[in-house]
């Protein structure tokens, strides 16, 4: 079944859903006692949803990526330890939605790609990212996009305080049937620069293909 996404649609929906809770719990505490330590109640599971919508201090660290950037991009092709990467240059702006829930940014500039010739040429890119922080999950979840494919890359990860990074784990699949796991981890060193590395999956073992360096704009 497709679901409508007429706005008034939705809101009917998450409004009928929100009148049934009240309806569903009296009902259950008519026909059984409720145990010690069982699910809680209305009041306390409509405040625990409430907690849950809120940003908090995890979101935080993501505000601070608010605002525009340089950055320099080095990758390989072929990843291999003694070939020299390839480099290019672009920017990214950044923007918090929702309240400082997740953070929206768009990233454009030029990569040197094979052209229809097979000869490597410059390309404009263009990307765009979903960032956010899951209070359910407690784990930091990511969305990406660009005009070099058509799919969406769905990226969780966590925190390790001591290094100030983030390590995101996703899977995309660059032609049918290769599915291929990736790495990325973002290292915050202050308020202006953070770093990016981005390692595949190849023969069980993960291989770094880019690193990117991000300076704030003055």
């Amino acid at each position: 079944m497709k679901l409508s996404r007429n706005p008034k649609y939705i809101t009917s929906l998450f409004l009928a859903a929100a009148m049934t809770i009240p309806s569903f719990a009296q009902d259950t505490a008519k026909k059984e006692t409720k145990p010690a330590g069982g699910p809680p109640d209305e009041a306390a599971m409509m405040a625990m949803m409430m907690e849950l919508a809120k940003p908090g201090e995890n979101h935080k660290l993501l505000a601070d990526t608010v605002g525009s950037w340089t950055y320099t991009i080095k990758y390989w092709a072929n990843p291999d330890p003694s070939a020299a990467p390839m480099e290019s240059t672009g920017a990214t702006d950044t923007k918090p939605a929702m309240g400082g829930r997740y953070f929206i940014s768009n990233t454009g500039g030029k990569m040197q790609m094979p052209g229809p010739d097979g000869k490597m040429t410059d390309m404009e890119f263009k990307g765009m990212s979903i960032e956010g922080y899951d209070n359910v999950k407690k784990k930091y979840v990511s969305s990406w996009i660009d005009n070099m494919g058509t799919g969406i890359v769905i990226s969780e990860g966590t925190f390790d305080a001591a290094t100030k990074t983030i390590t995101y784990l996703s899977e995309y699949e660059p032609f049918p049937g290769m599915k291929t796991k990736v790495r990325q981890t973002v290292k915050y060193s202050d308020n202006d620069h953070h770093t990016m590395e981005f390692s595949e999956q190849r023969g069980g073992q993960f291989v770094k293909t880019m690193e990117m360096a991000f300076t704030r704009s003055k």
